[in-house]
């Protein structure tokens, strides 16, 4: 009878058949750990030997999972991350700094009326920064990030905001003016959102007035709209507070559903994930 009981590799293997799995080859994994790709290499080998199997293919450029490299990996990465979690957990005593990277339209329409409650979840510093370019660009570092789009990020933490819902709005004294609202003059606003052109496709209306004033952020389109310079299609979740206080009228009660919308997302290195538990209930 064999007695042999199994033996459990080093964890620095298996981290590096991990980081190799994620990154697609030795060399991507090799940088992010800080050794070389020959050290990453050669860890995998020994843990493939340990194990009695291969988990790699080795290809003249590139590598791929083999089919018990692929059965292995979601079992080694929760393991990782429960490690990672529970010394977190009892041995953690808070990161004591929070950044959060988003648009300035979401800043000062979603993340200032929650501004307090962010702070205490930071336990320290809180650092809010406004995102300029790369809208869709979302590293795996140590910031949170506030990003438009339908939530395919490959990020451990991952929230959407709300469900995207899009409307005609104006202001007050906009609104009293003469006539049907799709005959006055437009606002249009550059970016993912949909547009005058796809509202006029969705619900048959005509394509003119074409836009006079277009932005190229979000909030400017609205401070022109709130100045009555015209109809902005704004999003109904961001404006909820200027709806409320009279500064915006709903001018259709038909509204554009859209599957893209604002995510919150994070990697491990940003934020505790019960920190991120108590951060989703604050931003949702």
């Amino acid at each position: 009878m064999n007695d042999r009981r199994f033996k459990m590799p080093p964890l620095e293997w298996i981290r590096a058949f991990e980081a190799a799995a994620r990154c697609g080859s030795f060399t991507a994994a090799a940088a992010e750990a800080g050794l070389t790709q020959s050290a990453i290499s050669q860890r995998i080998s020994q843990l493939e030997k340990e194990l009695g199997t291969t988990l790699f293919y080795r290809r003249a450029r590139a590598i791929e999972l083999t089919v018990e490299g692929e059965t292995w990996l979601p079992h080694v990465r929760t393991a990782l991350r429960n490690l990672r979690d529970s010394s977190e957990a009892l041995f953690g005593s808070g990161r004591g700094q929070m950044t959060i990277s988003a648009s300035q339209s979401i800043i000062d329409l979603w993340l200032r009326p929650r501004l307090q409650g962010l702070g205490r979840i930071a336990k320290g510093q809180l650092t809010i920064q406004s995102m300029v370019i790369g809208a869709h660009e979302a590293a795996l570092d140590d910031i949170i990030r506030i990003r438009y789009g339908t939530g395919d990020w490959p990020h451990d933490h991952k929230l959407q905001l709300f469900d995207e819902q899009i409307a005609p709005l104006a202001s007050p004294d906009l609104a009293k003016s003469v006539g049907h609202w799709t005959d006055w003059p437009r606002i249009a606003c550059s970016g993912p959102r949909p547009g005058w052109n796809t509202w006029a496709t969705r619900f048959g209306i005509s394509t003119t007035p074409v836009p006079q004033l277009r932005f190229d952020t979000f909030l400017s389109a609205l401070g022109a709209a709130r100045a009555g310079l015209g109809v902005v299609l704004a999003s109904l979740p961001l404006c909820d507070e200027d709806i409320r206080a009279g500064r915006l009228v709903r001018l259709s009660d038909e509204a554009l559903q859209h599957h893209e919308s604002y995510w919150a997302i994070a990697g491990p290195d940003a934020i505790a994930r019960t920190q991120w538990n108590e951060l989703a209930k604050a931003l949702a």
